[in-house]
């Protein structure tokens, strides 16, 4: 079907949110979707959840535990659209996320990756803790290495699909998997933009990723050791990312009065 837009939802355990991820996007304004959840394991209701729906674009994959990278790859490998985007499970999309993206998709066919405003919640989501906007038009990648921020806040990105591409997450680190996905993609080319509109309501749950600074941490140095052997990366461009994630790191384990660590990450 053309113009189908895939969502790709990876679900581990999350039977409190799972039910109101879904729903936001069935009342999504922008009805040529399809939703890939994939089951990575699930031991709650999860599973139940999904069967509740009954919907043919919803599309329901399962797997043994391996990880949220490993059932992100199963959806990337199984989607039948020609852009597609993620969503997580105790995320949400505000009713126009997959509309504003594609319209701007549509009208501007140089364009490869579209982002818009991110509201970060509590876990209740009654409360916005942070509002993020993008600041950045054209192509994206110094300012993924250099960790600028003007263009990253996750996989938020409604991307136009090529099919010679073979969409893959590293499946070895447990943190910043996304932001690795997004260099790859962006090195050999192609423009970003942005729309005004919200497009993702994030959650902030206890079990969040940033809570892990090790597995975060890890994340970084492998990232390190990729990007330091790619031609389109600089002597400049490395520096600032080493020296950024590495403040971004110490200042973290500070947060945590871990005070080796924080020493250690300069080493």
């Amino acid at each position: 079907m053309r113009n189908l837009v895939s969502i790709i939802m990876p679900v581990y355990n999350a039977e409190n949110y799972l039910e109101n991820s879904i729903k936001s996007v069935l009342d999504q304004s922008y009805r040529n979707w399809e939703l890939i959840i994939i089951n990575d394991g699930s031991t709650d209701k999860s599973k139940l959840i999904v069967s509740s729906f009954q919907d043919s674009r919803i599309r329901y994959f399962e797997q043994p535990n391996n990880g949220v990278s490993s059932a992100r790859n199963l959806g990337l490998a199984n989607m039948r659209g020609d852009y597609f985007c993620f969503l997580d499970a105790d995320d949400a999309f505000p009713v126009h996320s997959l509309r504003s993206r594609y319209n701007l998709l549509r009208r501007h066919p140089l364009l490869m990756f579209v982002d818009g405003e991110v509201k970060k919640f509590d876990q209740s989501m009654r409360q916005i803790i942070q509002t993020w906007n993008p600041n950045l038009k054209g192509n994206p990648f110094t300012d993924l290495v250099r960790l600028e921020g003007n263009s990253f806040l996750g996989l938020t990105w409604m991307i136009r699909r090529k099919h010679e591409i073979n969409y893959r997450f590293h499946e070895n680190i447990t943190h910043s998997e996304d932001l690795l996905f997004l260099m790859e993609l962006t090195k050999s080319g192609g423009n970003y933009a942005y729309t005004n509109e919200t497009i993702l309501y994030y959650r902030n749950t206890p079990d969040s990723a940033m809570k892990n600074l090790k597995g975060l941490e890890a994340g970084y140095r492998y990232i390190e050791n990729q990007i330091k052997h790619w031609l389109e990366v600089n002597d400049t461009d490395l520096r600032i990312y080493q020296t950024r994630y590495k403040r971004a790191m110490a200042l973290s384990y500070l947060r945590k009065k871990y005070f080796k660590d924080a020493f250690k990450v300069w080493l």
